[in-house]
């Protein structure tokens, strides 16, 4: 028998069968990189939500602390000493909260700089016998 005896008999289906059977493993792979990178943009998405909502909290909060420092001035209207004590309060307060804000970007910005560990693919299970 010689080689242009077996090509005929090996159908072209066949070929076609054995060439992807051949390729899959690189489809799996390919398939699996997506899903990771899929999976990483989901989490990145997540910490973006929550440094949003807590930059808003954290304004709503100091709205709030504005509120009752404003209420506090009030009965003080006639006392300057107080009322500056009250602003000097109030521009620490201001700050430490500028500050904590600025933390809470500082640390979502650095967590989005560093690389992404993606675990190597895992083997295939085989079916055993």
């Amino acid at each position: 028998m010689t080689i242009t005896c077996v090509i005929k008999h090996f159908p072209v289906t066949h070929t076609l069968l054995i060439g992807t059977l051949a390729l899959l493993p690189l489809g799996a792979a390919c398939a699996d990189q997506s899903t990771q990178a899929q999976a990483a943009q989901f989490q990145q998405t997540v910490q973006q939500q929550q440094t949003r909502d807590q930059l808003q909290k954290s304004q709503q909060q100091q709205q709030l602390h504005q509120n009752v420092s404003d209420n506090a001035k009030l009965p003080l209207a006639g006392n300057p000493q107080a009322q500056q004590q009250i602003e000097q309060a109030d521009r620490a307060q201001q700050d430490r909260d500028r500050a904590t804000q600025q933390d809470l970007l500082n640390r979502q910005q650095n967590a989005a700089d560093l690389p992404r560990v993606v675990p190597p693919p895992q083997p295939a299970p085989t079916s055993g016998g």
